[in-house]
């Protein structure tokens, strides 16, 4: 059966304090934002279930899962695999990500897997073209692989921590995306999931996780989601979150707002 997956927004870090801090390059999380971490490791309700911490490669997301988890970490001598399908969405300095070497040795004997970042793609991560670039196509591509991996992952319960927009492509759910700067979700705000099937990596969220945020709202559905998809991606694109999709998946997008109601992307 697959796996639950708690999905954790990063800390506060120095680049939410102001549009200027977007500026740093890979930021790390400010004394608020350790705090953040500190509560969420207090109060997370799944600790002793947990069995696999997975994190983006940034710093902030690394150290959040580290002073968020101690205790599975600790407890099951877990490393953190780090993932660098789940970085943000932009190309911004603050969520471009350092080179693999500075990331070792930023956490030169903390329980970090840099495995994924010692591959041929994996080097390259942080160089936000093909496969990393800051199109909605690239993103889409790149979150249904983490779920993907997920979904075939051993563990029953799975921390995943990772960036506000990505959230969005990951879950694949586009409500509230105008709460925060470029995303719905606060900082260590924490979610669950379980999987569709057996035989397909989409995620669900849990009833006991949607009603504790959105009480007795109506979940939207797959069509509404889509063209909220579309406007959230073009604010964005305006915002600098994201670059503009490539003329292949625009023209996906207009096929698709054919059969949506003609939603401008």
């Amino acid at each position: 059966m697959p796996p639950t997956v708690h999905l954790v927004r990063h800390a506060q870090g120095f680049h939410n304090l102001s549009v200027k801090n977007h500026a740093i390059h890979d930021p790390l999380l400010t004394p608020a934002g350790i705090e953040q971490c500190r509560t969420l490791a207090k109060d997370f309700p799944f600790k002793n279930d947990v069995e696999l911490v997975v994190a983006s490669p940034l710093k902030r997301t690394i150290y959040t899962a580290l002073y968020s988890f101690p205790e599975p970490i600790i407890n099951r001598h877990l490393k953190i695999i780090t993932m660098p399908e789940l970085q943000e969405t932009s190309d911004l300095p603050c969520d471009t990500g350092s080179s693999p070497a500075e990331i070792a040795k930023e956490f030169e004997g903390k329980p970090i897997d840099l495995s994924a970042l010692e591959t041929p793609e994996g080097q390259h991560w942080n160089d936000k073209k093909g496969k990393w670039a800051p199109h909605a196509d690239a993103i889409i591509a790149r979150a249904a692989a983490a779920r993907k991996w997920l979904h075939a992952r051993p563990e029953k319960d799975i921390v995943v921590v990772t960036h506000g927009g990505f959230l969005h492509y990951f879950t694949e759910d586009w409500t509230g995306t105008d709460r925060f700067a470029g995303t719905g979700w606060a900082n260590t705000e924490w979610r669950t999931y379980t999987f569709r099937s057996a035989t397909e990596a989409t995620f669900v969220e849990t009833p006991d996780s949607l009603s504790r945020r959105a009480g007795t709202e109506k979940p939207l559905g797959k069509e509404e989601q889509k063209n909220l998809q579309r406007t959230t991606a073009k604010q964005w694109e305006e915002q600098g979150y994201q670059k503009a999709a490539n003329i292949h998946a625009k023209q996906r997008l207009i096929a698709d707002e054919r059969d949506f109601g003609g939603y401008g992307y």
